[in-house]
C-alpha cells in the first residue's frame, strides 16, 4: 500500500512563539489520525525548538532546502549534516519559489538531492511548470527534464529513497488549482516516466500534489489513483485547515501497489 503524506510548508513565516504554538495545536487531533504520514517543514531558526516541540509524536521534522555543498565557506548554507543532527527526516528539494526566486537550476537542484540522500533524509522533489509553460503544452517536457536531471546525477534507484510532489507553479499563491483531473495527468505522466526504467519504483514512489490545497478540495485531490497526498504552502499554517486537509488524507483510499 502507498499511504498517504501530508508535509506542512510553513515557507518564511511564523516566529518561535507561533511556531511552537502551532504544533501544540497540531499534535492532538493528528494524533489520532493514524492512517496517513504527516511533517512539518519548519524555517532554519526553529528547526530544533520544532523538532522538540515534536518529540514523541508521529509527526516528522522537515527543513526547507539544504546547501549542494557538503562543508566548507559558504556563508550562509546549511549543510545536510546539520539538518540531519537537528532530527530532520525530511527535507524539500528544488521547490519552484527556489528555482524562480534563488535561481536554482536543475543540475543544482540535483545535487542537493545528492546531498539529502547521503545524510539519510528523504528529499521531497519539486517538479512543475509556469503557466506559460501550460499553455504552450509541455508540462510533460517541463517535469520530464526535472526529473532527468536527478536521474542522470543520482541514479534511477535514488528516488525509491525519496518523494516527489507535483507542484503547478501558476497554482502557487495564486488561488487557482489544478483540477483533480489536471493533478492527476501529471501525477500519471510521473509515474509513468520512472515506471518506463523501474515499474516496482514506480509503483511505490510517493507522488504529493503541492499547488493551493486547501480543506475543501483535498478530498477530491487525494481520491486520485496517482495522487499520495499533499506537499501544503499556506494553510498549514493554520491549525484547523491542515487538520482538515490531513482528516481527507487519512479518509483517502490507500492505493494498492501492483
Amino acid at each position: 500500500m502507498r499511504v498517504k503524506l501530508v508535509a506542512g510548508n510553513w515557507k518564511m513565516n511564523g516566529t518561535l512563539a507561533s511556531s511552537q504554538a502551532l504544533v501544540k495545536a497540531l499534535l492532538p487531533p493528528l494524533s489520532a489520525l493514524k492512517r496517513a504520514r504527516y511533517a512539518v517543514c519548519a524555517p532554519f531558526p526553529y528547526l530544533a525548538a520544532v523538532g522538540q516541540a515534536l518529540r514523541g509524536s508521529d509527526v516528522a521534522l522537515g527543513a526547507q532546502d539544504v546547501s549542494q555543498f557538503e562543508d566548507g565557506a559558504y556563508t550562509g548554507g546549511v549543510s545536510g549534516a546539520m539538518l540531519a543532527d537537528c532530527g530532520c527526516r525530511y527535507l524539500i528539494v528544488g521547490h519552484s519559489e527556489r528555482r524562480s526566486v534563488f535561481g536554482e537550476s536543475d543540475d543544482t537542484v540535483a545535487l542537493k538531492v545528492a546531498q539529502a540522500l547521503k545524510h539519510r533524509l528523504t528529499p521531497i522533489l519539486c517538479v512543475g511548470e509556469t503557466l506559460a509553460e501550460r499553455e504552450s503544452g509541455v508540462t510533460d517536457e517541463v517535469v520530464g527534464r526535472q526529473l532527468n536531471a536527478v536521474i542522470q546525477r543520482c541514479g534511477l534507484a535514488a528516488l525509491a529513497q525519496g518523494v516527489i510532489a507535483y507542484e503547478p507553479v501558476w497554482a502557487i499563491g495564486t488561488g487557482r488549482t489544478a483540477t483533480p483531473q489536471q493533478a492527476q495527468a501529471v501525477h500519471a505522466f510521473i509515474r509513468g516516466r520512472i515506471g518506463a526504467g523501474e515499474r516496482r519504483l514506480a509503483d511505490s514512489l510517493l507522488i504529493l500534489y503541492g499547488g493551493s490545497v486547501k480543506a475543501n478540495n483535498a478530498a477530491q485531490l487525494f481520491a486520485m489513483a496517482d495522487v499520495d497526498g499533499g506537499l501544503i504552502g499556506g494553510a498549514s499554517l493554520v491549525a484547523d485547515e491542515f487538520v482538515a486537509i490531513c482528516s481527507a488524507a487519512q479518509g483517502a483510499k490507500e492505493t494498492v501497489k501492483t
